[in-house]
């Protein structure tokens, strides 16, 4: 039986005349390739919307029609549909996508974020989905959609890339079937795992390995916190997606218990990104207005980086009950 809500998303997408697909700030692999997938489903009538100024991270070039995706810098349409993707918060889509987004006829929300409010105006979250892209690989299938080698190699990407590899809690077995059938549609899955993860830049290793050695260890090791100045990303000529996998990596450390980075921004603010294995890190984020999944969460703590990190210590010290 066909889900309603579904039904009418898709009702949406036929019958409006021009639609806005959204990345939410900083795109990861989950955001891009389900992005990707909605707009080689809808076509031409369809633009994407990459939430930066310099468009896709360099290691996700490859996803079909990437290239085409405004930023923005070029964004400046009124659209009478927009559609958010694997974004947890309204506060995700910044000015002057949310001008678009609060001027739109028509708004819908497709997530997997436990966080995620309903925003929209249809929403379609499903907290025990691993990714955005496994969300929308089920809506295709329950609405008997044909998916192309191409949308498949785009879902895939997003399961792979919010799974870890396949590694983290959130991959389940219905996770695992959905990356099977898209496997059996074409879907290369070596090649894919070779470009998310294998071909990074030199200075990309040379940046993380610089920020990961100046790491700080608090609360007898339990705590890892890495803090990135302006003038660290400067000096290796960073983006964005260089401080991709960083928390991931300390994670790993067999005492610890929370990772942390911290990133400073030009604005005076610090973006924060935390993960764990065994602490509800999204409990940590909330008091900043943060969001995401128990294991993997992130805020932007309206501070300068040392008072930013100072609050947020605070926090962590809390959760852990020192």
């Amino acid at each position: 039986m066909k889900n309603k809500t579904v039904e009418c998303i898709f009702n949406e997408i036929n019958n409006a005349k021009k639609i806005l697909i959204v990345s939410h700030v900083n795109p990861d692999g989950d955001t891009l390739g389900a992005m990707c997938a909605l707009k080689l489903f809808i076509g031409k009538k369809a633009d994407t919307l990459i939430q930066n100024l310099t468009g896709a991270p360099e290691t996700y070039n490859f996803l079909p029609e990437i290239n085409l995706s405004k930023n923005l810098n070029n964004v400046d349409d009124i659209y009478d549909l927009v559609i958010c993707v694997d974004i947890a918060a309204i506060d995700r889509v910044v000015q002057k996508a949310r001008w678009i987004f609060d001027n739109a006829k028509m708004t819908i929300n497709i997530d997997h974020h436990k966080t995620n409010n309903g925003y929209a105006k249809i929403n379609w979250i499903i907290p025990d989905a691993s990714s955005a892209g496994e969300v929308l690989f089920n809506m295709l299938r329950e609405q008997d959609v044909k998916i192309t080698k191409e949308i498949a190699e785009c879902l895939y990407v997003s399961i792979l890339t919010d799974t870890g590899g396949f590694r983290y809690e959130n991959t389940k077995p219905e996770t695992l079937e959905a990356a099977a059938q898209l496997i059996k549609l074409g879907v290369d899955n070596a090649d894919l795992a070779k470009k998310c993860y294998n071909t990074k830049p030199k200075n990309m290793i040379m940046f993380q390995a610089a920020i990961i050695s100046k790491t700080q260890f608090m609360f007898n090791n339990r705590v890892a916190l890495a803090a990135i100045a302006q003038e660290d990303l400067e000096r290796f000529n960073a983006n964005n997606e260089f401080t991709e996998g960083i928390a991931e990596t300390l994670r790993t450390i067999k005492t610890v218990e929370v990772s942390a980075v911290l990133k400073e921004s030009e604005s005076q603010t610090t973006k924060v990104s935390l993960r764990s294995d065994r602490v509800d890190v999204c409990q940590i984020v909330k008091k900043f207005n943060g969001g995401g999944h128990i294991h993997a969460a992130g805020c932007t703590i309206k501070k300068p980086l040392r008072i930013a990190q100072e609050m947020l210590i605070c926090e962590i010290e809390k959760c852990l009950g020192l």
